[in-house]
Formats: C-alpha cells, structure tokens, sequence
C-alpha cells in the first residue's frame, strides 16, 4: 500500500501522508460551511414566518347545547396571508378605549353562607377555582358584596339596628355583626387566592331609624341623618380596612327608584345629588379615604338621573362613575352617559339569570348585551348576580328575589355550575385588569369585543346569535386565520 511503503522511506512518504490528509480537510471544511449556511437559510426563513404572522390562536368554547363548556379547543388557528374568507372581524390594537378594572359576581349573604358549609378542603379547591387563572381557574377579579344586607341574606339588617323610637347619631353601637361570621371571613380567604382582587360595596337600606317611614322596605332617608349616613359609609370602609379588605368603591344606593325589595330605600338624583355633594364626597375627603364614589346603581332605562347628578360640578368633583342594570332599557344607555361625561367611568354591577331560564338563550343574551354590549359602552367591569346560592334559589330575604339563580348551586361539597359561570369565565380568565379594549367590528349575528392585556397578548369574544354555523375570519395585522362558530355558541379567542 502507498501510505504502508511511505512510512518506510523517510521524509517523502511523509509528505505523501500529509498531502492526502490536507486535501481531505479542506474538502471536509467547504461541506461544514455549505451545511452551516443551508441551516442558517432555514433559521432565517423561520424568523421571518415568526415576523410575518402572530402566534397561532388558541381558543375556548361554549355551545348552548352545553356539549361544550369553557372548554378549549384542541386545535389551533393558524394565522396566514391567503385566506379570503367572506365575513371579516378585525381587530385592531392601535385603536385603544377604556380600561379594564375586572369581571365577577356578587358575593352576596346568601352566597358566603353556602360556601362556607362546605368543607374546608372542597372550599379551597373551589376558591382556587373560581380566583385563579390557569389550569381550571376561572380569575374572578371583581366582586360586589352588600353594605348591610340585600335581598339574597339569610336575615334583613345593618350595622346599626336599634330598637323603636332610639337613634345612635354617633354610630356609637356601629359593629359588622353578622357578616363578621361568614362574608368577613371569607373574604379574608378569597384574598389569599386573589390579593389584588376588586371590590364595589352597596347599600341595599339605610339602618330604619335614619328613615322617614322606619322600615327597611322604602322610605327614603331623612336629611337630617346625611351626616351620620355619611359617618355610617366611613365607619364601613375604615372597619373592612381592619379586618384586610380594601373596599375598591361604593355605590351610593342599590336600585335608588326600586322602593319594593328587602331591604330597599328610594333615593331621587336631588336627594342623590345633595347627599354625596354636601356629605358623603366631604366625609371621604375628611378621612383621606380613597375609596371611588359611583352613582346610580340601576336600570338602563334612565339617563337623566347620572346626569342630573353629574352636571353639578360641585358633586361631580367626588365622584368616579355611574353603575348600571339592565332588567330595563338598552345598554347603548351606557354609551350615552359617556358621551355626556367621557371624563367620567362607568361600570356594569347587577345582571341576574333566572331559575326558569333556559341555558342556551341566557347564554346568548347576556353575552351580547352584558359582557360584549356593556363593554362596548365603556363600562370597566361586568358583575353577574350572584355567585352561588342554594337548590332552593337563597337563602333570601321574605319579598327578596327568589328565583336568582346563582353562578353555583352548592349542596354541601357538591358544586354544580351554572350559565352565567360560563358567561364570566369566557372573559375573566383571558382579561385580566389592567387590560384595554381595542377595536373590534361587529358583523351580522357575530357580536365581539377585543382586548389587548397588559404582557401584549391580544382576546377576541365572539358571539353567534344566530341558530346557524357561520364560518368567518379573523384578521389582526393584515393577517387571516378562518374560524367557525355555532348558532348560540360562544368562543374566546387568544393569542
């Protein structure tokens, strides 16, 4: 062999050697430079479809059939350049409107009640459910509790009752009582799942002796207790405050023009108006309390009523917003208010959906107008009533509402969920707050609303009110992925 004989001839077979070994080596280089650059070509062409299309679109799906719940979908969107479907929702991140405070429930009496008997480890798992966001949460970030008690606690009373004919000008026997039981401690538990959670606080009645007819049922409240009542409000704030809950904001009275619930108490816009400009707005300042006042606190049949308020500059100086129902009117009411006040917020508080509802329409309508509809007239929050109650619908007050159908009926450890569970969810786990609505447009039966979150992420809810499938596209950054939707289905989608 050639390299056998060289090593024995000296210095010449060497070389022999050295040359062959030369030539291999550079032919082995220019190979490792042409796969280096080939994979370097498909890196790159890899980073321009990184550049050129978002993330894929994972989605989550509710139908009305409920053969799908907030369940998400196994396979994903995927964003391209060729698609040309017919029906179009774009969505647009460079056109931003309000922030996003959060979305939940009332955590009324009667829902502290029946989630603390359940046992404590089916309580925890249920709380990490309901005010987490991954996995199986559903991050509830906002709740409305009641100042005293509404018409869902077990028993009519405030944190002031006394007995017929005495007065406590100086809320000397001021105490939570029986919320320090159940919705207290409770609450204290919610915020080791949820420590930045938001919450509104509304009165359902003014203790009776501050009121012309005595009663928790009607009677508006006398002009010469707006102070204390004021006083009543600081006391409230300052106690929660002591116990580890921050109240995020108050409404001045829950449904002011419903005078037949029980507890209730009638409160005109002058009344209104002349209480939070002369009491209720100085006492916070006083106190250095920081808690937002917000007005209303009902239907969206009337607009005059925040706008009498709201045009008084001297009121309007204390408060944040103005609350809204809707078991009256059109939600664009909301969209007009802000029109008028665009300086000034608005929130969505009181939505109830009934024991003889049916799953599938309540799903449809409360999607369209409450959680999209509301939404698109500025409202900062959207709260369902209420989170859970009993098979029975309650516990309630005697005259309070009996067929509230909670987000949860809970017998015992045993959690069944409800439509308006659904209904949150579909945004609470995907908005977080601090969230900003972005631009979406509507078309036909599709009704949407669009966010971008606070790490960039962007979600789209839809809504088909139709009873038919609708294929559609959805277009970001001149980008289309083609999505299909049920008749009375919703979807979230993000990415």
């Amino acid at each position: 062999m050639a390299y056998q004989n060289a090593g024995f001839y000296g210095l010449a077979g060497w070389k022999f050697i050295a040359l062959h070994f030369k030539h291999f080596a550079m032919q082995f280089e220019a190979k490792k430079r042409t796969i280096c650059s080939f994979l370097l070509v498909i890196s790159l062409l890899n980073s321009v479809r990184v550049l050129a299309y978002p993330p894929d679109i994972s989605w989550w799906l509710t139908t009305g059939n409920q053969v799908s719940l907030l369940q998400k979908q196994n396979t994903p969107l995927v964003f391209g350049s060729n698609a040309n479907p017919a029906v179009v929702i774009n969505v647009d991140s460079t056109k931003k409107y309000q922030q996003i405070d959060g979305f939940g429930f009332a955590l009324t009496g009667s829902s502290a009640l029946v989630i603390n008997q359940m046992p404590a480890a089916n309580r925890s798992v249920l709380l990490s459910e309901l005010f987490g966001r991954f996995g199986d949460g559903i991050g509830i970030s906002y709740l409305r509790i009641s100042i005293g008690a509404s018409d869902l606690s077990p028993t009519v009373y405030t944190y002031d009752d006394l007995g017929a004919g005495e007065t406590d000008e100086a809320l000397t026997r001021f105490d939570l009582g029986k919320d320090k039981a159940t919705l207290v401690p409770l609450l204290q538990q919610i915020l080791k799942k949820s420590p930045n959670i938001k919450i509104v606080a509304s009165p359902w009645s003014a203790p009776a002796w501050m009121k012309d007819n005595n009663s928790m049922i009607g009677g508006s409240l006398q002009a010469k207790y707006y102070g204390v009542y004021a006083a009543y409000f600081v006391k409230y704030i300052q106690a929660m405050k002591q116990a580890g809950i921050n109240t995020e904001a108050v409404t001045v009275q829950n449904e002011p023009l419903n005078p037949n619930n029980n507890p209730s108490m009638s409160m005109t816009a002058e009344q209104q108006l002349a209480f939070v400009k002369g009491y209720l707005g100085p006492a916070f300042s006083k106190q250095g309390i920081k808690t937002k006042i917000i007005i209303w606190d009902h239907n969206c049949d009337n607009t005059s009523y925040a706008k009498t308020i709201l045009t008084d500059a001297a009121a309007a100086q204390y408060i944040d917003g103005t609350a809204f129902h809707l078991y009256k009117g059109d939600i664009g009411a909301m969209g007009q208010v802000h029109s008028a006040f665009s300086e000034k917020n608005l929130y969505f508080t009181e939505q109830y959906t009934a024991s003889d509802g049916d799953f599938g329409g309540d799903l449809k309508w409360h999607v369209k107008n409450v959680l999209i509809g509301a939404v698109r007239n500025w409202s900062r929050n959207v709260l369902e009533w209420n989170l859970a109650s009993d098979a029975g619908y309650g516990p309630h007050t005697q005259g309070g509402c009996s067929t509230c159908k909670g987000a949860l009926t809970i017998s015992g450890a045993v959690v069944k969920r409800n439509v308006s569970y659904y209904i949150i969810g579909h945004a609470a786990k995907f908005v977080p707050p601090g969230s900003v609505r972005i631009w979406s447009n509507q078309e036909g039966n599709l009704n949407t609303v669009a966010f971008i979150t606070p790490t960039g992420g962007k979600v789209l809810i839809v809504e088909n009110d139709g009873s038919g499938t609708l294929s559609f596209g959805i277009k970001f950054n001149n980008n289309v992925t083609t999505a299909t939707l049920d008749g009375g289905s919703i979807a979230t989608y993000v990415w």
